[in-house]
């Protein structure tokens, strides 16, 4: 045979076993590549994040431990400093008469403390309803009762730890629950707190205004001004984030993964608020800062003082220059800070004796930051959401255009 056709040429390898050096993919092993739809076909309001994301994202929970907070020398000299500072500023004044406290606070009427304390825990859904809404412009459904809850444990963290950790720590347990990106959770806790500051902003001098019907005392000009100056910087932070925020941070000889951070937490910030869910928003944190207001008032009636005074207009501007000096991120819930500027600001505006102040003042934060320190503790303790297991199995299926 082979005289007859020349040499006879046996056949060859397979073409597969002949290739050297290069990835060759069977038909089957493309069958089953295009078998499997991509992660953006299959979403449906609901965040994918790819491994590139999880691996930036990634918080460890020791990092994030409440315990370990706890332990670390900072934070124990950062909750007791301010109380002794507190103490010996108050027993060095001659106006304070730390004897008659315990008797000024025993005589408040419990019934109307009651009252405060229900009116300030109002809050909590109406903070968890902002929180939800500003998640779902993001495209993740988070019920108002998941969004309360997670606050409400974020706000413990805020009471033990300086530094605001409790806002980061809210963020972290969002993502542990739910497949929502760190950063872009965090867009959205960021855009919160700017909400906020225009609100105690706007409604103080506002409420400052009718107080003092345009007559406003020195003191009550400083705060205005470092209000407004407040106001004027968020603005511009906001405006130069949106049209030159990304600019920035390309110039910038930083990692990639900074600017992929920066990517999701401007989509947080700018997704999570649009025109439609502006002036719900608005309403919203209008009626959470006349719970902090209303709670006041009602701590200054229990306590039965027939000198004092403040009404509604009042309530509301040392509330919320109570809460803008809590903006302050030095001692935990602005422990010592907020005592002393709202006891300056009830006996150098409003004429208020310093023992009373003072008293008004512990009444007040021991609804506002004491019992969050005890309620909180068995909210975290209990919670599942502390392990990554606590979100309703409708958060993960319903569509994010559902508003509970």
């Amino acid at each position: 045979m082979s005289g007859l056709y020349g040499t006879a040429q046996t056949p060859g390898p397979p073409d597969d076993e002949r290739r050297t050096g290069q990835e060759r993919r069977s038909g089957g092993d493309r069958r089953d590549e295009q078998a499997v739809p991509l992660e953006t076909d299959r979403r449906s309001g609901v965040e994918r994040r790819s491994g590139e994301d999880r691996r930036s994202d990634r918080v460890t929970a020791d990092q994030l431990s409440l315990g370990r907070r706890l332990r670390q020398r900072r934070t124990i000299v950062s909750l007791v400093l301010p109380l002794v500072l507190l103490v010996l500023f108050a027993r060095a004044l001659p106006g304070f008469r730390l004897e008659e406290l315990p008797g000024l606070i025993l005589r408040a009427n419990p019934l109307l403390l009651l009252v405060a304390f229900t009116v300030f825990y109002i809050g909590f859904p109406l903070r968890g309803l902002r929180w939800a809404l500003l998640i779902r412009g993001t495209g993740f459904h988070l019920g108002i009762r998941d969004a309360s809850e997670i606050i409400f444990i974020s706000w413990l963290v805020n009471c033990l730890v300086p530094a605001k950790l409790g806002d980061l720590y809210r963020a972290y347990l969002l993502k542990i629950n739910s497949p929502v990106s760190l950063s872009r959770t965090f867009g959205t806790v960021f855009i919160e707190r700017v909400l906020d500051l225009f609100a105690i902003v706007v409604l103080g001098l506002a409420s400052g205004y009718w107080s003092f019907r345009g007559r406003l005392p020195d003191q009550v000009q400083i705060v205005f001004a470092i209000g407004v100056g407040v106001v004027l910087a968020l603005a511009a932070g906001l405006l130069t984030m949106r049209n030159f925020g990304r600019r920035v941070i390309v110039a910038l000889p930083l990692p990639h993964r900074i600017l992929e951070f920066y990517d999701r937490f401007e989509e947080g910030v700018f997704s999570a608020v649009g025109l439609r869910q502006l002036p719900r928003l608005i309403v919203i944190t209008g009626f959470i800062w006349a719970t902090e207001a209303m709670r006041l008032l009602l701590v200054v009636e229990a306590l039965g003082f027939g000198d004092v005074h403040l009404g509604i207009s009042g309530a509301f501007f040392v509330a919320l220059t109570g809460s803008l000096l809590t903006a302050v991120p030095l001692t935990p819930a602005g422990i010592g800070v907020v005592e002393t500027g709202v006891v300056a600001v009830l006996t150098l505006v409003y004429g208020v004796g310093q023992t009373e102040a003072l008293a008004i003042t512990l009444v007040d934060r021991a609804i506002s930051v004491l019992s969050i320190i005890i309620l909180g503790s068995f909210a975290y303790w209990l919670s599942p959401k502390r392990r990554g297991m606590g979100l309703d199995a409708s958060a993960r299926t319903r569509p994010s255009n559902q508003i509970a």
